[in-house]
């Protein structure tokens, strides 16, 4: 039956109660993460012997949930631990008095709260708190706001190019070549104006093209692949989730630490979450801690992609044979 066909007081109250529940629902995955936006088991590091840290440690586990702790020997090793990902600070106690070590380009807003929290916990003595950024984020873009909003046009590209295949009527090999070519030009594209333009993602050109490209097929991939299982719904489906789950749920503006939960959790299992945590290791980081979001968008498009595959084939065995049973013979001579 088509949405046409119903009755004109029926598709009114179905607009009357859709625009709100998409409204509320949008309301919902946006301003609750941003209102709830607060360190949870965020991973930071205390170094130095154990009896000059032991103090250091005791204040910062008075914020109840906030912090998961790991003890370091020396600040050699707090180096090293942040520079792999393994936390994304460390406080380190020193004769001269305790050092924070951070890294803005984990997350310019982690950096900034760890800087407010060290501060808060230690004991007022009048002396500043020294803070050296490990692995800072570029100058060229010290607040991380290219990263952070390339999360949304991404995600939209990845939407649009699975719609674009499923309603041009794209099937097979076909869709898959298509998704998969969109998906490396919208890397390309991606990569020349935030890695060549703006200057704002430092590194290789092909590895930061790369990965926008996997980020965005990721997406194309799942939105076309749930159209080919389930049809035009399943359009609306992948939009749904990729858009109102996968984007705000990403962490992109501070960190999956950072959100309630279990959001933080389910957004690095989404294309959008995935993907900007992917960037941010090869980046920034030298592919540390990469192996993870990389498996998790290669999982995302190789799923796609199949049910594309499976789902197109699949429908065209089972549609309905043309009913030639009722047509008049082909009038001869």
């Amino acid at each position: 039956m088509s949405p046409t066909s119903l009755p004109t007081h029926r598709r009114i109250a179905a607009v009357l109660v859709l625009i709100p529940t998409l409204v509320a629902l949008a309301l919902w995955a946006f301003a609750w993460p941003a209102a709830r936006t607060a360190p949870r088991d965020l991973p930071l590091g205390v170094a130095g012997p154990p009896a000059a840290t032991a103090p250091v440690a005791e204040r910062l586990e008075q914020r109840k949930g906030a912090f998961d702790l790991h003890r370091y020997a020396d600040e050699a090793e707090a180096r090293d631990a942040i520079e792999n990902r393994e936390v994304y600070g460390a406080v380190v106690v020193t004769p001269e008095g305790p050092k924070l070590l951070t890294a803005s380009a984990a997350g310019p807003a982690v950096a900034q709260l760890l800087q407010q929290a060290v501060a808060h916990q230690t004991p007022a003595s009048g002396q500043e708190i020294a803070t050296e950024d490990v692995v800072p984020a570029p100058a060229s873009d010290p607040r991380g706001a290219v990263l952070n909003t390339s999360v949304l046009p991404l995600a939209l590209a990845g939407i649009g190019a699975g719609a674009a295949v499923t309603l041009l009527g794209l099937r097979g090999l076909v869709a898959v070549g298509a998704l998969a070519g969109s998906a490396a030009l919208v890397g390309g594209v991606a990569a020349t104006l935030s890695h060549s333009w703006l200057d704002a993602l430092p590194g290789d050109w092909g590895t930061v093209a790369g990965t926008f490209a996997l980020a965005t097929l990721a997406v194309s991939g799942a939105v076309a692949g749930l159209a080919a299982l389930l049809g035009r719904p399943g359009l609306g489906l992948g939009a749904l989730l990729m858009m109102l789950i996968g984007n705000p749920f990403s962490g992109a503006a501070s960190a999956p630490e950072m959100l309630p939960e279990p959001a933080g959790v389910i957004g690095q299992w989404l294309p959008p979450g995935a993907g900007v945590s992917l960037l941010r290791s090869v980046v920034f980081f030298d592919g540390a801690s990469a192996v993870g979001p990389a498996l998790t968008l290669t999982w995302w498009a190789v799923l796609g992609l199949g049910a594309v595959l499976v789902g197109h084939a699949v429908r065209g065995r089972t549609a309905p044979a043309p009913d030639t049973a009722d047509r008049e013979p082909a009038l001869t001579g």
